[in-house]
């Protein structure tokens, strides 16, 4: 049975003047801890991450991919939404994760995302890790909370708006939508760890002077701790330091009862 995972960390998004600064750090990161694990890695970052960079590499992941294999995949970088076109989401928005070529129209969304995990061997389990925002809160852009480095601190949220680029009607339909609760598919084929809840953001900040994801670290953190053996473990671990006074994110848990009290990675 294969271990491989895929990591990808952007913090470079030319033409938004909205770059960051942990999430090839975090990319890093977690190769390392899964490469450790025995994990194959693929890793991508910046201009790898494109939008077509990063499908290929998840159509790879899954294409090579066997029943009873354990399949990862992180991503760290700006998370946005854009207003529903297919009339297929009840909150009318689709979420995505933003690719390195976003300001280029090139998107990734939760539809796109839901297609290619469906490819997977059935029998295979899939882990998402997620440290970017799929913010719902009525803004348009995030205030950095007031932490020691708060120089480096920002969310990792790109509002839609700015992808709106002076087009009334896109404009139109963002503030339509803009107020609607954000949801997630249910039947989501995954388990999925998520930086913050659905009305907060991710923050990318730093520790001891090195810039990361909070929730990034604090998983990572977590996970020297050998007795940590399942999803919910880690969860409640991660619980314990997230939410803070200084970073205000709720990292989320997303599957089914099995695969949260099943084997981690």
């Amino acid at each position: 049975m294969a271990k491989r995972a895929l990591c990808v960390g952007i913090n470079d998004y030319p033409g938004t003047e909205m770059d960051l600064a942990g999430c090839v750090n975090d990319s890093y990161d977690w190769r390392a801890l899964f490469e450790a694990r025995g994990y194959g890695v693929q890793h991508r970052f910046n201009s790898e991450a494109t939008r077509d960079g990063i499908v290929d590499a998840l159509k790879s992941l899954f294409g090579g991919a066997s029943p009873g294999d354990t399949l990862v995949f992180t991503f760290s970088g700006h998370g946005s939404w854009l207003p529903d076109a297919d009339s297929d989401e009840p909150d009318g928005r689709d979420e995505m994760m933003c690719p390195y070529d976003v300001m280029d129209d090139q998107y990734l969304l939760d539809d796109d995302l839901y297609e290619l995990f469906l490819t997977k061997p059935e029998g295979a389990r899939l882990y998402v890790i997620a440290d970017c925002c799929h913010s719902g809160s009525v803004v348009r852009y995030a205030e950095s909370p007031k932490t020691p480095d708060q120089a480096t601190t920002k969310a990792r949220f790109l509002p839609p708006y700015v992808f709106a680029r002076g087009d009334r009607n896109l404009e139109r339909a963002i503030d339509q939508a803009v107020n609607a609760p954000a949801t997630r598919k249910l039947d989501y084929p995954a388990l999925l760890f998520a930086g913050c809840d659905d009305s907060e953001f991710s923050y990318d900040t730093a520790f001891n002077g090195r810039p990361n994801g909070a929730f990034t670290r604090t998983a990572i953190d977590a996970l020297q701790d050998a007795a940590i053996m399942t999803p919910r473990a880690l969860y409640a671990a991660i619980r314990r330091k997230l939410p803070s006074p200084v970073l205000p994110q709720t990292p989320q848990l997303f599957g089914s009862e099995a695969e949260m009290a099943g084997e981690l990675f």
